[in-house]
């Protein structure tokens, strides 16, 4: 190259230098300013989680002890009215103590109390109550879950349901204008007739006592036991009535072989819930039974049960003596539909969550 050249690299060297510390200059800072944004938005997310988080604990923490205490306030109640029953019948129960429960004289002007007609009076009811509505309600159980059409299940099982929601006072006025007459003219004196050679059915046809106390409680009890015995037979396999009518199977034997054994444990739980309802209703057997402390074989004659006599006389209980032994009847009477409560709802358990229904087929 020619020395008289003018040698454009300087001025060309500061342009590229100049333009490149301009290029750069505003570039540092606009990373910077980027990565200061996303520092932001990361810490404005873990904050908002850790809020969201705060909260959602407190909500699960706040909705573990409501339900804990809803579920403990209900056991309260239940100790709370075991403990004052205990404490309003201590003078009975330390005057008679355990022969008050065998004792047959119901005498508040001489102070002295028994409680064996109640009892007695309860128990019979009740039993008779279970002789007639558990074929009944079995029977509608294994009508509208095999063999009823399908359009009418629905309206028999309502219309079945629907004699739960009446009121026990309607089906004491019931009972003593149409069942009572009912009794006294026409069953107890066929029954006197001819099964008046057992004995119980012996006497003048009142139309008002046992007989008629357990007709009424029966009516009550079939919705509740038909109702169960239906949802325990739906759980039944499809598979064990399958496999009894492939064998050659009536519809009777599959009904026999393949639901009733597979569901009695259930069907027993209901039974024994119906009886629970038979043993605390007041109103309706209050208004049939007679009330009269009395023990009698005949199931023609008056008698008394726990809750009727409560029902009767708790307002006329003057005296502490006679006030505690009716709160000992209440307490005796708690403690019974109790246990006969939670055993059946253990047998109910065991066939609808427990182990899966056995096969006979």
């Amino acid at each position: 190259m020619d020395s008289s050249t003018p040698n454009p690299t300087p001025g060309l060297s500061r342009r590229i230098v100049t333009a490149s510390t301009q290029g750069e200059e505003p570039e540092k800072p606009q990373q910077d300013s980027s990565q200061e944004k996303t520092r932001t938005a990361a810490g404005r997310e873990r904050r908002i989680a850790l809020r969201v988080s705060w909260r959602t604990k407190f909500a699960e923490h706040t909705f573990k002890y409501a339900m804990l205490g809803c579920s403990l306030a209900v056991l309260a109640v239940m100790a709370l009215i075991f403990v004052q029953l205990v404490l309003h019948s201590r003078l009975s129960l330390h005057q008679f103590g355990f022969k008050f429960f065998v004792g047959s004289v119901w005498d508040p002007v001489s102070g002295e109390f028994g409680a064996w007609p109640f009892i007695f009076g309860t128990l019979l009811s009740s039993f008779v109550a279970l002789v007639i509505a558990v074929p009944l309600a079995v029977g509608v159980a294994l009508f509208v879950t095999e063999m009823c059409p399908r359009p009418l299940r629905g309206f028999i099982s309502f219309m079945v349901e629907l004699l739960a929601a009446i009121p026990s006072v309607i089906y004491g006025l019931w009972a003593i204008f149409i069942l009572a007459p009912l009794m006294r003219q026409y069953v107890e004196p066929w029954l006197g007739k001819y099964f008046g050679w057992t004995g119980l059915f012996t006497g003048p046809a009142y139309g008002i006592g046992m007989l008629a106390a357990g007709v009424i409680l029966a009516i009550m009890i079939i919705p509740i036991i038909s109702s169960i015995t239906r949802e325990v037979m739906q759980v039944v396999p499809q598979q064990q009535r399958e496999g009894v009518l492939a064998l050659g199977a009536t519809r009777w034997e599959m009904i026999r072989m393949g639901v009733l054994r597979n569901a009695r444990a259930g069907i027993f739980g209901a039974v024994i819930l119906g009886l629970g309802r038979a043993i605390g209703e007041t109103m309706a057997v209050t208004m049939v039974i007679g009330n009269r402390p009395a023990v009698a074989k005949s199931l023609f004659a008056p008698g008394y049960t726990m809750a009727s006599v409560i029902a009767n006389e708790f307002s006329e209980a003057t005296d502490d003596l006679y006030l505690s032994a009716l709160v000992e009847i209440g307490l005796a009477l708690l403690i019974v539909t109790v246990i006969v409560n939670a055993c059946a709802r253990l047998l109910v358990w065991s066939i609808t969550r427990g182990t899966p229904s056995r096969s006979y087929v």
